[in-house]
């Protein structure tokens, strides 16, 4: 079926602080309301971050689509798809998603937060600037270089936590508010647990698991629903 005005989409906010202030906003559609052919053009209209369709419930199967372009992988997506999957269903204590980039395993702690493990081999690369003070994040009106399409700037606030700010162009993003892939790639980079301060006032956590994979985690809130325009 062709999205159309009818066509619902749950709005999530993904890493809000403790409050459920900022976080990433994200669009959730189920897979079979929108066409393989207009999801493109549907998360370019809906113009958040990342918009997903969920194609199977079941089996955690799902696609995910920035304004520009589709994804194998992304973090604040996924982490909003594990905590909308696991408050429909009666087991809560660990969920399996299955984005074309490979098995993410997730689950919720005492906290309350939402934590996804995912393969880094299918992750956006970013490229990681550090600046030297969490000023100079502050300053930013954009990327620093031509070439900083897809951008993750950051700098340490004290040991274990981060100030971060990301730019991706490439992607039809300006400025995304909050990075669950950045975050999975900057915490196996420095091989240790992090929190992450990114944007206007999302909170992140990340940590390295092995090799191959890391987790990130946070707070998810549902703001009101939307019907495509």
């Amino acid at each position: 079926m062709t999205a159309n005005i009818e066509t619902p989409v749950r709005v999530l906010r993904v890493f809000t602080d403790t409050n459920g202030v900022w976080g990433n906003s994200l669009g959730v559609i189920d897979g079979d309301l929108v066409s393989e052919a207009d999801r493109q053009s549907v998360a370019r209209r809906l113009g958040f971050s990342e918009t997903i369709f969920i194609e199977d419930r079941a089996t955690g199967a799902l696609r995910i689509f920035t304004p520009a372009t589709e994804l194998a992988l992304a973090g604040h997506p996924l982490v909003g798809a594990a905590w909308l999957l696991s408050r429909e269903s009666s087991d809560r204590t660990l969920l399996e998603l299955r984005p074309p980039g490979g098995l993410v395993r997730a689950w919720s702690d005492i906290d309350t937060r939402t934590w996804i493990d995912a393969p880094l081999q299918s992750l956006p690369d970013w490229t990681l600037v550090e600046l030297a003070l969490p000023a100079a994040i502050d300053d930013l009106h954009g990327p620093l270089l031509p070439e900083h399409d897809h951008v993750f700037y950051w700098a340490w606030v004290e040991p274990g936590v981060v100030r971060a700010r990301c730019f991706a162009p490439r992607f039809g993003i300006a400025e995304d508010e909050a990075t669950g892939s950045a975050a999975l790639q900057l915490t196996t980079v420095l091989g240790a647990p992090i929190e992450i301060r990114q944007g206007k006032g999302s909170v992140l956590s990340a940590r390295p698991i092995d090799s191959g994979r890391a987790a990130v985690g946070g707070l998810v809130v549902e703001d009101e629903p939307l019907r495509l325009p």
